[in-house]
């Protein structure tokens, strides 16, 4: 099924602290490139996010993963990981894992310095999400809020709730000091993590006591271009 995002045009983009110049050429023009990717996932809505806010062209193919879809012959032809998103830059071209998508299609953009040290930050914070954030707040909230077993895996979700809680402390202390995760620039580190954070309610999680957090998700939610996963998921 084709739907999610398809955009075409450039976006105004303002000067002030919490914004960037986000512009960036697509990396490959001579296809559209395809997301194969399930509504309301968190990984799919990462790159789908930076492609609408770098003006560059997709189309979003459903994969059912309730219902086996990415563990077809066909779809593990394309990633044996039998895993959503996918990225499929061009015919026969495929890109796993959402977070070297966001990668690949920041480079030459302000989201992706190319300051060495400026970019080791980046990197510093998608290995966080992927290994202190996501497992715990994303899989509770795919329980909760998607599988609906909740009750199933109640021991479990008791288990991993407080290390998303010790992840979620992690980001309040740096963004006390900063407007976002590596300082006063947005970059893809704040996408990687915006994207499981802003539903993480969803989950069971409070962030009523992560203030800093809180602030941020808003100014994150403001940036050119943005879309939330709901209308994202509508458009």
């Amino acid at each position: 099924m084709d739907g999610g995002f398809c955009r075409t045009q450039r976006l105004p983009l303002s000067g002030n602290r919490c914004s960037s110049d986000t512009r960036a050429t697509p990396p490959r023009t001579r296809a559209m490139i395809v997301l194969h990717g399930y509504t309301g996932s968190g990984n799919c809505y990462k790159p789908a996010l930076l492609m609408r806010q770098l003006g560059i062209p997709y189309q979003w193919r459903e994969v059912d993963i309730l219902n086996g879809e990415s563990r077809t012959p066909a779809f593990l032809a394309k990633n044996a990981n039998g895993r959503i998103p996918l990225l499929e830059v061009e015919p026969g071209r495929y890109l796993a894992e959402s977070n070297a998508m966001l990668c690949y299609l920041a480079e030459g953009s302000a989201l992706l310095p190319a300051d060495r040290w400026a970019r080791a930050k980046v990197f510093e914070w998608l290995f966080f999400e992927q290994y202190s954030h996501e497992p715990f707040i994303a899989t509770v909230r795919f329980w909760v809020a998607i599988q609906k077993s909740a009750e199933t895996n109640a021991a479990k979700i008791a288990e991993m709730r407080p290390k998303g809680y010790a992840a979620l402390g992690v980001m309040e202390a740096q963004l006390a000091k900063t407007a976002f995760l590596t300082g006063a620039a947005y970059t893809i580190a704040d996408i990687a993590l915006y994207a499981y954070t802003h539903v993480a309610d969803e989950g069971g999680f409070d962030l009523a006591g992560f203030p800093a957090v809180r602030d941020w998700l808003a100014r994150v939610a403001a940036q050119p271009g943005h879309l939330t996963m709901a209308a994202a998921a509508a458009a």
